[in-house]
């Protein structure tokens, strides 16, 4: 019997584990990077091992560093998560030498599956070799590794060369594997994969189907099982060839069939992930099992029970992301102030619930942050996963809706009005998903959320109540004003606070409450330092205010609001010359465009500088056609938001005539 894990892996998936685990009283060890000192899933374990450095490649992706770490602490088992080393054959077989337990496939189904190319050789396909203009679009996809990183989509033949570099170059840095291949890329394509869990004894589960086709840059962002839609036909053809892939490699453990159903619903496979997948949860919830408790059962030469458990109801998975989706899904960092969520019942980590058909709704939140942690610059930046399940599909969409949409997010920008939006507009409602949901709707989905006047009055007078006295506990919120008159006499002149474009103008009044200027129809009911109350045309709604330095979160059933004070430091954009490249974000130099120097010629569009941050590369294109007078990006060089990459110095048409 296992007695200790080391999970070989970190944040949120660690933490994933680590929950299983204590409920099975097995003991648990974190490894962490230098970055991840203070990480939540290092509180969360019972010991801890240091990998010294920060970036991946020194740290989580060494294997002999992480098994020397498991037999150091007395761990007798290691369970992978999913990314860094999960998919690595050489890392498994190293874990089993050194006489620890594996929780995950043989190596040799590693060896046969998490290759895409040796995968597709297996199901009797094979990659594009010699692409032709007839072949476009195509897709470029690491052979190792998932999570988006390494691909690329190429829609002309004169992109392609460069593509395949970038694909590579993230590969090697993602998965320490630059192998990369093509495939023909479907247009409007929906994804859908099966879950798989075989044990040692011939016994293969096929856990019904996930859709996964909301994908930013083909990283998933909301996952759903069952996928809504599929013909009963289609459904039972998906699960024959997933338990027959399984078969075929002698599979043992949690693995994902994955697929691309095209419009006219044929099925076409593209992977075998050969570990557990960051949408689990939507499948526990809907089986009522925990997947995490039976890979160890499996680890342990445990049969599975002949068939699974019947299905129930609809779950639905959201990805937070620290990101701007409105800038490129630009990764984001920094202080974490607050993370929490109105789950009724609150479940942090563990297991799938166990429900009775037509039972409650409830959210699930799996998550590798609390409020005070730093989100860092050299991970994945996904804050939690937030997971619903409910008796029908509608109700659990418009209970993870809800939830995201109450939710108490104060630090750096995320993506969470685009996720509660994704989740309300009328084709995700209605079923019609295909991964180019994003690609037509972005301008939608990410515009700023209203209500942005009424939350700088909420802020501006939260503000003036901090100011003015400390309210005593358990006063009514409706009595504040005539408390606050009572303790002292107020000026009762205009007061003016600006909030980025949002200027308000209030005054005290004479009752000791407070007027806010050029609002019709806003009164203002009561003024604490951390909740305001207004009435608005007749209806009175709670705004929550959390003041960090320069920012205000104000948080109401309207709409989540971050403002600005004042501008603690002034654009970039505004202090440099025309013509500069600035890092959008914190992160490394990967690389320069082949013979760039200072003199060369550069078109408008033209890659210069890779930046990698958070595990994905962004291109830094050239602003205009000209000349490059600087280039100050250095592979390998760390380099700050806002930092001077490149100048390039345009020339007019009449000047090329």
């Amino acid at each position: 019997m296992i007695q200790t894990v080391l999970v070989a892996n970190r944040g949120e998936i660690a933490c994933r584990v680590f929950g299983t685990c204590r409920e099975l009283g097995i003991a648990t060890v974190a490894v962490h990077s230098d970055a991840d000192a203070g990480a939540l899933h290092v509180r969360e374990a019972d010991a801890a091992v240091r990998l010294p450095g920060a970036a991946p490649a020194e740290t989580y992706l060494r294997g002999e560093l992480i098994v020397k770490a498991a037999l150091a602490a007395g761990a007798d088992a290691v369970h992978p998560g999913y990314g860094f080393l999960s998919e690595n054959a050489e890392f498994a077989r190293a874990v089993a030498d050194a006489g620890l337990v594996w929780i995950g496939p043989p190596p040799s189904a590693i060896e046969a599956m998490a290759s895409k190319t040796r995968a597709k050789e297996l199901m009797g396909l094979a990659p594009l070799t010699d692409v032709a203009e007839s072949d476009l679009p195509v897709l470029v996809k690491a052979a190792a590794g998932g999570g988006g990183r390494g691909m690329r989509i190429v829609r002309t033949l004169d992109a392609l060369p460069g593509e395949l570099e970038a694909a590579r170059s993230e590969a090697a840095s993602a998965f320490g594997d630059g192998e990369v291949f093509v495939e023909p890329y479907i247009e409007r394509g929906r994804h859908v994969e099966v879950q798989v869990l075989a044990d040692a004894h011939g016994t293969v589960w096929a856990l019904g189907t996930r859709d996964c086709s909301l994908q930013r840059r083909h990283q998933k962002v909301i996952e759903e099982s069952p996928a809504p839609g599929l013909a009963p036909e289609l459904v039972a053809s998906l699960h024959d060839a997933a338990v027959s892939a399984a078969r075929a490699v002698g599979y043992r453990g949690a693995g994902t069939v994955e697929f691309l159903v095209s419009e006219d619903g044929r099925a076409h496979f593209l992977e075998m992930n050969t570990r557990l997948q960051v949408e689990h949860p939507v499948t526990e919830a809907v089986f009522g099992i925990d997947l995490v408790a039976l890979q160890i059962l499996v680890a342990q030469g445990e049969p599975l029970p002949p068939a699974p458990p019947p299905a129930h109801g609809h779950a639905v998975e959201a990805r937070l992301y620290a990101e701007d989706p409105a800038t490129g899904w630009t990764p984001q960092a920094g202080v974490l102030h607050e993370l929490s969520f109105p789950a009724r019942p609150p479940m942090n980590v563990g297991g799938g619930t166990p429900h009775a058909p037509g039972g409650a709704p409830w959210v699930r939140v799996d998550t590798g942050y609390t409020g005070g942690d730093t989100i860092g610059v050299h991970y994945d930046p996904m804050l939690a996963k937030v997971i619903a399940w409910a008796p029908t599909r509608e109700a659990a969409v418009r209970r993870l809706a809800y939830a995201l949409r109450r939710a108490r997010v104060h630090g750096p920008v995320t993506n969470r009005e685009l996720l509660v939006r994704s989740l309300e507009h009328p084709d995700f409602v209605g079923g019609r998903l295909d991964t180019g949901f994003y690609e037509r709707n972005l301008d939608d989905l990410t515009g700023a959320p209203p209500g942005a006047e009424l939350a700088a009055v909420a802020a501006a007078l939260a503000d003036a109540a901090a100011r003015t006295g400390r309210v005593p506990a358990g006063a009514p919120a409706p009595a504040l004003a005539q408390r606050l008159g009572a303790w002292r006499n107020l000026a009762s002149q205009a007061q003016t606070k600006t909030y980025g474009d949002h200027e308000v103008r209030y005054r005290p009044t004479r009752d000791g409450g407070y007027e806010v200027l050029d609002a019709p129809g806003v009164r203002v009911v009561a003024a604490l330092p951390h909740r305001v109350v207004l009435e608005v045309d007749g209806v009175v709604r709670n705004f929550d205010v959390a003041a960090y330095g320069d920012s205000v979160h104000v948080d109401s059933p309207v709409g989540a609001h971050t403002l600005a004070v004042r501008p603690r430091f002034t654009d970039p954009a505004e202090r440099a010359e025309p013509g500069s490249l600035l890092a959008p974000m914190p992160g490394t130099v990967v690389r320069v465009g082949d013979g760039l120097a200072e003199g060369v010629r550069v078109t408008q569009g033209q890659p210069l500088v890779w930046l990698e941050a958070m595990k994905m590369e962004h291109k830094i294109v050239s602003p205009a056609s000209g000349t490059l007078i600087a280039l100050h990006a250095v592979p390998g060089r760390q380099v700050e938001v806002g930092a001077l990459l490149a100048v390039v110095q345009e020339v007019q048409e009449d000047e090329e005539s």
